[in-house]
This record gives C-alpha cells, sequence and structure tokens, in this order.
C-alpha cells in the first residue's frame, strides 16, 4: 500500500490509472476505522481494479460546539488494517493542504443539508459536501463506498452527484453491528461501560418501529410515540429526534405505504449516536 499525502500526486496516479482504464474504488473516511470501514474496502475490491482509500478528519463538518480536537486519530492503527486489507492507495492530506490560505468555496445541498442532522449541526452537510466533491475531483472514481449507518449523508452525496452530472456511482453498504446489535462508530469509544449497555436501545428501538409497521401499524404519529417510551426508560439517552422518511429524498410520511427508513439520533451520555432502519 502508498501513502500519498500530495494532491498533485494522487491526481497523477489516478490519471495514469484512468489511462490504462483501471476501474477505482473509493472510500472517504475520517480514519478511526472499525470493521464497518473494513466492510467497505472488501466491497471494493470486489467490483474495482484499485482501491483509493483516504483518512482525513474534515474541520469543516463540525459545527462550533463539536470538539474537533477530541476526535479519534489513530494513524497507525489504521494504517496497519488497511495494509492488512490491501488497499492500494491512502491518501492521507492534511488540512493546508485540502484547505490552503484564501480558500472559499463550498457546496450546499439546500434542502436535505437542512434537516434532521443538519438541524441539529448547522453546517454539517456542506462540510461534509464540499470535501467529498473536492475528493471526487481529486480521485475520479468509478465507485464510491459509503456506511448505511449516515444514512442522510449518502442521500446528500447522491443529489450532488446526480445535481452535479458526475459519472460516479454512489454504493451505499449495510450497517455493520457489534454481536450485540450496536451499529458501530468511531464515537463508540467514548461510551463508558453503562452508557453503552443504554445505547443498546437505540437499535431496539429502531426494531420496535419495524415491527409495528409489519404488524400493520401504519400511523406515523403512533409509531413515533411508541419508539419514544420504549426510550424513555433509559435514563442516560436523550433523544434529538425520531424520524420516518422516504429513503430516496427523505420526505417525511404521515402513514407508511411503502417502503420507508427509520432514522435516530440521540446522546447516550454526551455521546451523540445516529442509527437507522429500513423497513
Amino acid at each position: 500500500m502508498y501513502t500519498i499525502t500530495s494532491l498533485d500526486v494522487i491526481q497523477k496516479i489516478t490519471l495514469e490509472l484512468h489511462k490504462k482504464n483501471k476501474t477505482i474504488g473509493f472510500i472517504p473516511t475520517m480514519g478511526a476505522l472499525h470493521k464497518g470501514h473494513l466492510k467497505l474496502v472488501e466491497e471494493s475490491k470486489k467490483k474495482n481494479d484499485v482501491t483509493i482509500f483516504s483518512i482525513f478528519v474534515n474541520p469543516a463538518q463540525f459545527s462550533p460546539t463539536e470538539d474537533l480536537s477530541k476526535y479519534p486519530r489513530p494513524f497507525k492503527q489504521d494504517k496497519k488494517l488497511l495494509e492488512n486489507e490491501k488497499v492500494d492507495y491512502l491518501f492521507y492530506p492534511d488540512v493546508k493542504t485540502m484547505y490552503p490560505a484564501g480558500f472559499q468555496t463550498y457546496i450546499s445541498v439546500n434542502n436535505l443539508s437542512n434537516i434532521f442532522e443538519g438541524k441539529s449541526r448547522p453546517g454539517h452537510f456542506t462540510g461534509v459536501s464540499t470535501i467529498v466533491m473536492k475528493l471526487f475531483n481529486l480521485i475520479q472514481p468509478t465507485n464510491a463506498y459509503f456506511g448505511q449507518k449516515d444514512f442522510q449523508q449518502s442521500v446528500v452525496i447522491r443529489q450532488m452527484v446526480r445535481d452535479l452530472n458526475l459519472s460516479i456511482v454512489i454504493n451505499v453498504i449495510p450497517t455493520v453491528r457489534d454481536q450485540d446489535g450496536l451499529a458501530l462508530s468511531s464515537r463508540n469509544i467514548f461510551l463508558n461501560k453503562e452508557e453503552r449497555k443504554q445505547a443498546l436501545n437505540l437499535y431496539q428501538s429502531l426494531l420496535l418501529g419495524k415491527e409495528l409497521v409489519i404488524a400493520g401499524n401504519k400511523d406515523v404519529a403512533n409509531i413515533k410515540l411508541e419508539i419514544k417510551k420504549y426510550l424513555e426508560k433509559n435514563k442516560l439517552i436523550k433523544l434529538d429526534y425520531i424520524e420516518i422518511c422516504d429513503p430516496e429524498n427523505l420526505s417525511p410520511v404521515k402513514v407508511v405505504t411503502k417502503k420507508v427508513v427509520i432514522l435516530i439520533a440521540a446522546y447516550v451520555g454526551k455521546t451523540r449516536l445516529i442509527d437507522n432502519i429500513l423497513v
């Protein structure tokens, strides 16, 4: 595996790959890798000649109330994991490389970026869209890979790709979970033992919502109420939102008549977690 930090070098490499008609799978991340990220690598290697993985803790997607400095950065460990997975190239730029002095151009996917996660984390998706677009321009992948856990992010990225006529296929890979059901997340390391135990109820509440729909309960207000009542039993969980939406465009629904996604965000102690389930 080659580690690249320079914009010029990564562009030269990808240009040569395209000249040779090689397909490129690309996985953009902020590091602190877990089995969910490695699943993206596995999927990329199945479909592409070359896999490029990026690690960049993007300051533009952190809101003013979030502590960028506390985000985990175990680079040596991450690099070893990627070497073991036989990733071809790791792109690891620094902040000054991606956002040089005088940088002032940002991408905003307007409506989708201002609801749910965007409402709770102002500016978050502008930061995400901007860095992903920059990376897409640099690497020009055939396929890009994202995890379903960040469901709204995948919808935002797909909208950006459509709107800007990018020839990139966006692949969303199902959420990878621990054996007890907790969605793998780089933020799970911040949970203490009791918080982690209570965090399991986020997924359980989503399963409850799914069961209600399958049992014939189509009223969204009632489903959301039952999920809230279930979570209220957990003193360490502070619910941010529950939304039931069309998975294609995140438009809220009042009655379940077709496939939906149930989205949830909550604080468990001081750690904010998100999860979702398709029904």
